[in-house]
């Protein structure tokens, strides 16, 4: 009688157990197909009506076309937005839209340049912008709204000239705020029979001329350039 009422017990039990397997989580059967969570459609990209994309075209066309910049050589010299023009000097004249009448130029010697169209025009004594004016207003009887850039491309009309004692007699190029000692350094420096406290400068026409003192050992030992100041056209004489 005692191990009917055990064995009775042990059996709602395990019919207990059983219950409650089967009302926790189950391993999911191997044919059974799992879920996955269903992933958010992208948002459609807008699409523009006939009537925005006319509206868009006719926004994009009444910009303004900017005018190209004209393509420059190598080398182009760093100058003053004031430098004068001189003779020899080489521009690149530009013309927007005419490479027909664009195209690089060197000022005569009768200080001039021409150009299709314009005909000779004074260059010397003005600036690049002055210059690109007068242009401008020549090539507005034949072309509408012109617009013209004018740029020094190398600079031929800065020189000064040496006579004398020095490696190199003849032309320097005058560079943006040169001084005397680099000027000297540019023809190659002096000879050794060299004057070097008798050097003076010629400024001025023929006939006209003004006498510069100079002294070089003053300059390079003491860094005394004496207020002398070089301008185009100065003769150098080293005796």
């Amino acid at each position: 009688m005692k191990y009917s009422v055990t064995l009775v017990t042990l059996g709602l039990a395990l019919s207990s157990l059983g219950t409650c397997a089967q009302q926790g989580v189950q391993k999911p059967d191997a044919t059974t197909p799992v879920q996955t969570p269903a992933s958010t459609p992208a948002a459609p990209a807008p699409v523009m009506d006939a009537a925005g994309l006319a509206s868009a075209l006719q926004n994009q066309s009444a910009q303004p076309a900017q005018p190209a910049e004209p393509a420059l050589p190598a080398g182009v010299p760093d100058l003053d937005p004031n430098y004068i023009l001189g003779t020899d000097d080489a521009i690149m004249v530009h013309v927007w839209k005419e490479p027909t009448i664009s195209g690089q130029l060197v000022i005569r010697p009768d200080g001039r340049i021409s150009l299709p169209l314009v005909g000779d025009l004074p260059a010397t004594g003005m600036t690049p912008m002055a210059l690109a004016a007068e242009i401008q207003d020549g090539l507005k009887k034949f072309i509408n709204d012109p617009s013209v850039t004018v740029t020094v491309t190398a600079v031929n009309s800065r020189k000064i000239f040496f006579i004398g004692e020095v490696q190199r007699s003849g032309p320097v190029p005058l560079t943006r705020s040169m001084t005397m000692l680099q000027a000297i350094s540019a023809a190659g420096g002096l000879t050794p029979y060299a004057n070097k406290k008798k050097i003076y400068i010629l400024r001025g026409v023929k006939g006209n001329q003004k006498k510069i003192p100079f002294d070089y050992n003053k300059a390079l030992k003491e860094g005394n350039q004496q207020g002398v100041e070089l301008t185009p056209g100065d003769t150098i004489v080293v005796p």
